[in-house]
Formats: C-alpha cells, structure tokens, sequence
C-alpha cells in the first residue's frame, strides 16, 4: 500500500499503516504526511467511506475458489501463460495455453489445457450452451449454468472480456427497438492490452449472439506495430473435442440442433493508435454501434480528452470499466468537464467482473479487472 501524502511534505519515513478514521480506504506512513494531505483527502473521505460499505457486494462471487481469490489472509496467485499467436487457426486453437492457480505454501495447485483444446476435464466448457435464449444472462452463476460449466471452473478469469462486451450492449441498448433483430453489430473496443494474448476468448460471442456477425475493431497503443491491420475470424465458440468424453454423447443431439440454428461469427481486427487518431481509418469499413473501454483510467491519462470529445460527436453509447468506483467517480467527473452532461449510464457494479482482485491497488478498497461500468 502506498502512502496516500506521498511527496506533501518530504519524502515517506516509514510504510503506510497508519490507515484513515475516517473512511479507512487510504493509508499514511505518518502523522506529518496525514495532515499535509487532509486539504485534499477531506474532498474525498465520505464518498470513500460509502464505498467501503459495499466491500461485501465486491467480493460476492458463485464461484468455489473466489474465497481464497478474494480474502487478503487466504489470497492466491494466478498464473496465466499464452503463446503469442498470429495465425487465424493458431488464435482460435489456443484460448489458453495454460493458467495455473497456485497458492500459499502451494495449498492450492491446478493446471490446466485450454478451453479449446483438445483435452477434455472438469475445468473447460463441455456441451455448447443449453439453449439459444441469452438475453437473460445477468450474472456469473445464470453464465455458468447457460454454458453447462461447474463452479470450480476458472473460465471466468479470461471471460471477462468477452462477458464485458455481451454485458455493455445489454445495459447500452436497454429499451432502444430494432437492436435485438440485428445481423451485424459493429464494436470499436478501445485500450486492449492483455486480450491482445487472449484474442480466441472473444469467440464466446458466437454462443453469446446467435445468429449475429460480430465486427470487434480493437484499437489501442498496445497494439504491436507489426500486427496494425491484421484480421481475425473466429468462426464458433469453443466445444469439447474430447472422443470419448461423456459429454460428446449427452448433448450430440441437443448440440447438433443448437449450432444449425446458430450462424454468427466474429472478426476482430487490430489498430495501432488512439482512437481519435486511428478513428478516420476504422470508420470507412465499419460506423460502430457501441463503443466499449475496458478499464479505462479515464482520469488518469490525458489522451482520453480528445478521444470522449470524439465520443460525443459521434453521438453513439459507449461503455467504460474500471477497477474501482473511486476511478469511475474521477471518470465521470472527466467526462462532465469535456462534453458539459453527466454520465448517462450511472455508475454500477459489472456481473461479470474478473472474479480475481487486483494486487498493489492504492486504495483498500479491493480491485478487480472490470469491476464498475459506467457509460455515455
């Protein structure tokens, strides 16, 4: 934890464990650099304070090993290598290559093949989704049940992004007619950095938009130069390839008739830039219906500035996470000072937020990869 008065009076003399009375989110390593901060913190204390009585809803998850993912004395790490793939086949063959859950004195241990490979266990998806209905998906627990997959499965750690996406069209075009029989839906995601090794995951929106071509533009700095322009079609979400797999047996029938009935497909294409740079260029093959910045950091990166101008001429939704409801509160702030209106989606707690805290978070208010969302 990082002292709150860093740099307000000298530099730090001890660690910051002298925790606020207050709100009890930001910590000091002493009493000098506690008041020299209090101009400041007084602005932001109470609002914090009612943040930290919503710790319990944060670390609320189905799932059986979100105990020791969430609780500081029983906290695990999590251990995701990828191969860096460039092929169409090699991005859809390799979800995972592998993700290992290791814990204190080595307590907890799993490894595992990916979601789309060939091995088949208890920790992948089995059958294709129990029916085409995914309108009503609202939390990790409907997913899982929907997609037929336990609750110790760690799916949802890599899930998330494409989740993010399902869930930011659903309370983006809430009420708006003609969006539910549409056949092509054009999504410019702004800022992927780690998807970027994930990029088969976003495969799952096959299942999660039935019948639909899904056109994900993916624009952002991180994006390697040498990948600037590439292409990728994903042409149906994952399925256990398992011969002789028990599941092969149960759901042939029901999953033969499940997959005719759904025809969608999605391309995602890499940009290189800023998006209010690289904007021209992406707009001449695709307009967007929905905007989506996963962890966005609005606040924090003054290269937001013309991209939210931007976002407002183009007069279309446009979702953003964060990590924590104090980043998306500074967020909204931005966004009032740029475009002169409030947020219109408010700020909420995401669903399907990565069910794995965040360490080193200067707040002690837990993080987690897409934890709020907030939208215009």
């Amino acid at each position: 934890m990082e002292c709150a008065g860093r740099g307000s009076r000298g530099p730090c003399v001890a660690p910051a464990t002298r925790r606020c009375g207050g709100c009890g989110a930001v910590a000091y390593c002493s009493v000098s650099h506690q008041l020299s901060h209090w101009d400041h913190h007084k602005q932001e204390c109470e609002r914090l304070e009612q943040q930290m009585k919503r710790v319990e809803a944060l670390n609320e998850f189905p799932f059986t090993f979100s105990e020791e993912a969430t609780l500081e004395k029983k906290r695990i790490g999590v251990k995701i290598e990828v191969v860096e793939t460039h092929s169409c086949s090699e991005v859809t063959s390799n979800f995972w290559h592998l993700i290992r859950l290791t814990g204190q004195n080595e307590k907890v241990g799993i490894s595992l093949a990916s979601y789309a490979l060939v091995v088949c266990s208890d920790f992948i998806v089995h059958a294709g989704p129990a029916s085409l209905k995914s309108d009503a998906l609202s939390n990790w627990k409907d997913y899982f049940e929907w997609r037929c997959l336990p609750l110790h499965s760690p799916v949802a750690l890599l899930l998330h992004w494409p989740l993010l996406v399902y869930y930011a069209t659903q309370i983006a075009f809430s009420g708006k007619s003609g969006v539910e029989t549409t056949k092509q839906l054009f999504i410019h995601y702004i800022g992927p950095e780690k998807e970027l090794f994930q990029l088969a995951a976003f495969g799952e929106l096959c299942a999660l938009f039935p019948g639909v071509r899904i056109h994900v533009e993916l624009v952002g700095p991180a994006i390697p130069e040498k990948r600037d322009g590439e292409k990728i079609d994903i042409d149906d979400y994952a399925h256990c390839q398992g011969a002789d797999c028990m599941c092969r047996s149960s759901s042939l029938n029901k999953g033969s008739a499940v997959s005719s009935c759904m025809s969608s497909a999605v391309t995602l294409r890499l940009r290189k830039g800023f998006y209010h740079d690289r904007y021209r260029d992406i707009t001449e093959d695709s307009f967007p219906h929905l905007v989506v910045a996963p962890n966005a950091g609005i606040a924090a990166y003054p290269s937001w500035l013309p991209t939210i101008e931007l976002i407002k001429e183009m007069n279309i939704p446009a979702v953003f996470s964060d990590y924590c409801e104090e980043a998306c509160h500074l967020a909204a702030r931005c966004i009032h000072s740029v475009t002169g209106h409030p947020i219109r989606i408010p700020i909420q707690l995401n669903p399907f937020r990565q069910p794995l805290v965040v360490e080193n978070s200067p707040l002690f208010i837990p993080c987690y990869p897409n934890c709020f969302l907030f939208g215009i």
